[in-house]
């Protein structure tokens, strides 16, 4: 062999100790990243519930103390043994004597409690109907843990209560939906004689939202159907929207989906609102539509 050969050999030898190296630290690297990937995965299927029903904790102060004088606390238990606290606000002025007044269920969003919208709840209060909210298991001072199936029963407790009432009106009862609360509310309406919906910055489906926020992962892990859509198309009563233009949680093309599915009588498009500031930039026009809403379809 020649002074060239002797000294291209140890080249050779160096470059392939560098690729098998390097091929070594890859292939760590992909065992890494199938790992992490594989425990997101079975992270995403385990905790589903929690991602969607993130059910904040907090205490249930009487309605007087934070400026609703005419409410009251309740506790009900659902069909599955679950003891639940809410509130329920009386019509206001009370119906004459001999008649009834309608009613108003309240499903608010995933990361509020009735503590939280106590303001809101007194701004949109209807004159002169029931309104009756009640905590999600596992939310405010609601025992139990959330999973679409337990909120759906905490629906149709909420149902029976406002139902049973005596100054109550059956067959006029509403739902208002925000956000996670558009899935319960949509699925009372499937459920029961509801006359009314009115829904806030709804989504099309649970699966829809995992691609949309989670693409990464197969939507075959998602448990949750909350279909929004398939509800909406079997809704017969008229329906109401509000959606936020710049909605980065549920983009507003999912709100249109559920109008166009739902023949809504109308969605508001709230020109630059997000997902949870609807209220602030909708102000004195949205309470005026929702209002006027349940005065056509309820009164």
């Amino acid at each position: 062999m020649d002074s060239s050969g002797k000294t291209a050999l140890p080249a050779v030898v160096t470059l392939l100790s560098m690729l098998s190296t390097i091929l070594k630290v890859t292939v760590v690297l992909a065992a890494i990243a199938a790992l992490i990937y594989v425990t997101m995965a079975v992270l995403a299927w385990r905790y589903q519930d929690r991602m969607a029903f993130p059910a904040p904790r907090s205490p249930l102060p009487n309605p007087e103390t934070l400026g609703i004088p005419d409410g009251k606390r309740i506790a009900l238990v659902t069909s599955d043994g679950v003891a639940l606290q809410g509130w329920y606000l009386s019509p206001d002025p009370a119906p004459e004597s001999g008649s009834k007044a309608p009613g108003l269920i309240w499903f608010y969003g995933n990361m509020e409690t009735i503590e939280g919208i106590a303001p809101v709840l007194r701004r949109f209060r209807p004159a002169g109907t029931g309104l009756l909210v009640l905590d999600y298991r596992g939310y405010g001072a609601s025992a139990g843990e959330p999973t679409e199936d337990g909120v759906y029963r905490d629906a149709e407790a909420a149902w029976d209560y406002m139902a049973g009432l005596p100054e109550i009106d059956s067959t006029r009862i509403g739902v208002y939906g925000r956000s996670i609360g558009s899935a319960v509310a949509l699925y009372l309406a499937t459920e029961r004689p509801v006359r009314v919906v009115i829904l806030d910055s709804p989504f099309s489906s649970g699966r829809e939202m995992a691609e949309h926020h989670y693409s990464f992962l197969p939507v075959s892990l998602i448990r949750l159907s909350l279909d929004n859509l398939s509800r909406a198309q079997q809704l017969t009563v008229p329906l109401l929207i509000f959606h936020g233009t710049e909605d980065r949680i549920a983009p507003i093309e999912m709100g249109r989906e559920v109008a166009r599915a739902g023949r809504a009588d109308s969605i508001i498009e709230l020109i630059g609102a997000g997902h949870n500031d609807t209220y602030a930039v909708g102000g004195d026009m949205y309470v005026q539509q929702f209002l006027q809403f349940l005065a056509r379809y309820l009164q």
